[in-house]
C-alpha cells in the first residue's frame, strides 16, 4: 500500500472522498498508461484506492466510500522461465541475500513480499517445513505453509549460520525491504530481459502442474484462496487433462454402438 501510495497521492491526494468521481479515475488510467504504466499494475492501484476507501467507511471515518472505477482486468501475463534460464538467474545473484531470496522463490512458490517478511521462527529445519504466513492473523494473501526442499534447506542452512536479525534475507546486520536492484543486476549478468520478479511464481506453478501434480496441490501450495482462481491462471499449461475430452470430437470414426 505504501508503494501504491506514491503512484496514487499525487493524483488523489488533495480530494476529499466525497469529491472523488469517475472521470477521476479514467484521467487517472489515461495519465499512468501514458507514462508507460501496464494496465494491470493500474488496476492494481486503482484497487487498492477503493479498498481504503471502504475500510475507512466501514471504520465510520468516512460517511460512504466513493464509487471508484477501475479498468478491466487483463488475463495474467504467465511467461515461465526455462530451466536454463532459472539456472543463470541463480549464477547471476552476486550478493547473497539476493541469492538467497531467489532460491526461496524458487523453492516456495511465493511472492516476493512472503520472502522478505520470513523470520527464523518460522522456519522449521525439524519439521523441514516454511510457514509463510505472517502471525498477525490478517496477511494470508498468497501465503502458506510449504514443505523444505532440498535447495531451500542448503541455502537456509547456511544463511541461518551467519544471521545478525531475525529476518531470514538480511543485509549488513538490517532487514531487506526490496530486492528491485539486485533482482535487476541479476537478470542482466544472467543475459535475460523483461522478467517481473512474479514470474518465479508463475514459473513454480506451471512446473508443478506439467510434472502432473494435482491442480488442488498446486493451489494450496501457491496459498490460493480456492481452485478457481489457479484454474483461471494456469488451466492452459495443463491440457492433458482435457485430452479425454477431445477423443470425443473424432468424427470421421464411426461411434461404436451398443449392442
Amino acid at each position: 500500500m505504501t508503494y501504491t501510495g506514491r503512484a496514487i497521492l499525487p493524483h488523489f491526494g488533495a480530494f476529499r472522498p466525497d469529491q472523488i468521481t469517475t472521470q477521476d479515475c479514467r484521467e487517472y488510467l489515461r495519465q499512468r498508461i501514458a507514462d508507460g504504466r501496464k494496465i494491470g499494475s493500474v488496476h492494481t492501484e486503482l484497487g487498492h484506492l477503493r479498498s481504503a476507501m471502504r475500510w475507512a467507511a466501514k471504520q465510520h471515518i468516512i460517511d460512504r466510500a466513493p464509487h471508484i472505477e477501475l479498468p478491466p482486468k487483463p488475463d495474467s501475463d504467465v511467461r515461465p522461465l526455462s530451466d536454463a534460464q532459472v539456472r543463470a538467474l541463480i549464477d547471476g545473484c552476486s550478493a547473497p541475500h539476493i541469492r538467497l531470496a531467489v532460491i526461496l522463490l524458487l523453492a516456495t512458490g511465493a511472492r516476493v513480499s512472503a520472502i522478505l517478511d520470513l523470520e527464523w521462527n518460522r522456519v522449521d529445519f525439524e519439521r523441514g517445513v516454511i510457514d509463510l504466513r505472517l502471525p498477525d492473523g490478517i496477511t494470508r494473501k498468497g501465503r502458506a505453509v510449504v514443505p523444505m526442499n532440498r535447495m531451500a534447506r542448503a541455502a537456509l542452512e547456511t544463511a541461518y549460520q551467519a544471521r545478525l536479525t531475525d529476518h531470514v534475507v538480511e543485509w549488513a546486520g538490517k532487514r531487506v525491504r526490496s530486492i528491485r536492484k539486485g533482482y535487476s543486476a541479476a537478470l542482466e549478468r544472467a543475459g535475460l530481459s523483461d522478467i517481473s520478479i512474479h514470474q518465479i511464481r508463475h514459473s513454480v506453478a506451471v512446473r508443478m502442474l506439467a510434472a502432473g501434480q494435482p491442480i488442488e496441490k498446486v493451489s494450496q501450495f501457491l496459498g490460493h484462496s480456492n481452485t478457481a482462481i489457479t484454474y483461471k491462471t494456469y488451466a492452459r499449461f495443463m491440457p492433458d487433462h482435457m485430452a479425454d475430452a477431445a477423443e470425443i470430437l473424432n468424427f470421421d470414426v464411426p461411434r461404436k454402438t451398443r449392442l
